[in-house]
């Protein structure tokens, strides 16, 4: 019988069993650094998440993405269409990937083949132990950080990466505060078969609620974002089946044909949380226990991945540098290695977080110098040539903050 009162000690303890947290698991592993990953299987999430180019450079590196490509859809152009009826209205732009040399912008997924990919993939690797339960402690102290599992055990490594979502224990535990706020808009969520093809192209309507997204998913089905106020996302979910069809329609302006709703949607409160800190007291934070920000431009968790692949190259090259088996030298969690880590993310995490945060405020505000400068941005994306694929290259692959798995780039 295992005894539940000594401690099982790792070198990393990774809690969290999101994409962000699996892949920061799984190159730690496979880097050759044992990890302890603390998260319960998920296997019933039918959202859909948009993996930019970078992201499934990295998956594939992983060794991930061969087992989830054939249910993921090319986002091969991007089109953003301004549906308000303001004085002030932005021309129509659309986006090929080809003007970047990139076959598509990324895939999207449903996050359910995602998560049974990643999964898979970690239970292959010899030097990750799953623990499927759920952390109801951290503890931080000098040399090293004690997590209490909901069954009762006790694990102890120097560092923990925290990726335990908004709600995050770990962040808790580190004495990170974070800044939040709320919009005052609802994201209902859905996916969609339809009649006509989306040509695997991805179209934003800009409202004056905020954006209705939908983009493909393998053959004659898209995923859908509508952001809206809260009583109107009260009064569309709580439409019949025909309804909420015809309504969504209507609003894509017939782009996909008629629309089926499959069955399922989800509905949450926009909002964004900036964290003072990413990593403190032998705790590094990784994905939405870092940040929050709303689902527009597909940036939250490509966000959440390069944080995973930023802390896995750092902690990789501690353990390599203090031998096979970490060795005295070898301290992951030193406040040395957390202060690297925060310096690679937080222009990258701060950037994209301004950047979501005023487009959207920008949609929401019927001041008519911001309506104009959004309108004058998408002009000058539309005509200019230089300016339009650096934004696009940025968008997809930042300067700031890639780590190496994100080029392809084994650890």
């Amino acid at each position: 019988m295992e005894d539940h009162r000594n401690p099982s000690q790792h070198p990393v303890i990774v809690i969290g069993g999101g994409p962000a947290g699996l892949t920061a698991a799984i190159a730690l592993a496979e880097a050759g650094v044992p990890t302890a990953l603390v998260a319960r299987s998920r296997s019933d999430d039918r959202r859909t998440s948009a993996l930019l180019h970078g992201s499934v450079t990295a998956l594939d590196t992983l060794g991930v993405w061969t087992r989830c490509e054939r249910d993921a859809a090319p986002l091969r152009r991007m089109r953003i269409v301004d549906d308000t009826v303001r004085l002030i209205r932005a021309p129509e732009v659309c986006f090929d990937a080809g003007e970047i040399g990139l076959d598509a912008f990324g895939y999207n997924i449903e996050n359910r083949h995602l998560l049974a990919a990643l999964d898979a993939r970690a239970a292959e690797l010899p030097r990750l132990q799953r623990f499927e339960t759920d952390a109801t402690s951290v503890v931080t102290g000098d040399r090293s950080a004690s997590v209490t599992l909901a069954d009762g055990r006790t694990l102890t490594a120097p560092l923990v990466v925290g990726a335990d979502g908004h709600r995050s224990l770990c962040r808790a535990a580190a004495g990170i505060e974070s800044d939040s706020h709320r919009y005052g808009q609802t994201a209902l969520t859905f996916n969609l078969s339809h009649s006509r093809s989306h040509r695997d192209t991805s179209t934003e309507f800009h409202t004056e609620s905020g954006p209705f997204t939908v983009v493909p998913l393998p053959g004659l089905r898209s995923s859908l974002v509508w952001v809206m106020r809260p009583f109107e996302a009260r009064r569309v979910a709580a439409l019949d089946p025909g309804a909420l069809a015809a309504a969504i329609e209507r609003r894509a302006h017939s782009l996909l044909g008629s629309v089926r709703v499959e069955p399922g949607y989800g509905t949450f409160p926009l909002g964004v949380a900036t964290t003072r800190g990413l990593a403190r007291r032998r705790i590094a934070l990784v994905g939405e226990a870092a940040h929050l920000i709303p689902p527009i431009g597909a940036q939250g968790l490509n966000l959440g991945l390069r944080d995973a692949a930023a802390i896995a190259d750092l902690v990789a090259g501690m353990h390599r540098h203090g031998g096979a088996d970490g060795g005295s030298t070898a301290d992951l969690g030193a406040d040395a290695v957390l202060n690297r880590y925060e310096a690679t993310r937080r222009t990258d995490v701060a950037t994209r977080g301004l950047a979501v945060d005023l487009l959207n405020r920008s949609l929401l505000t019927g001041f008519l110098p911001v309506q104009g400068a959004r309108g004058l941005g998408l002009y000058l994306m539309d005509r200019i040539g230089p300016f339009r694929r650096a934004v696009l290259r940025e968008g997809v692959a930042p300067m700031a903050g890639q780590p190496r798995l994100m080029r392809g780039e084994p650890l």
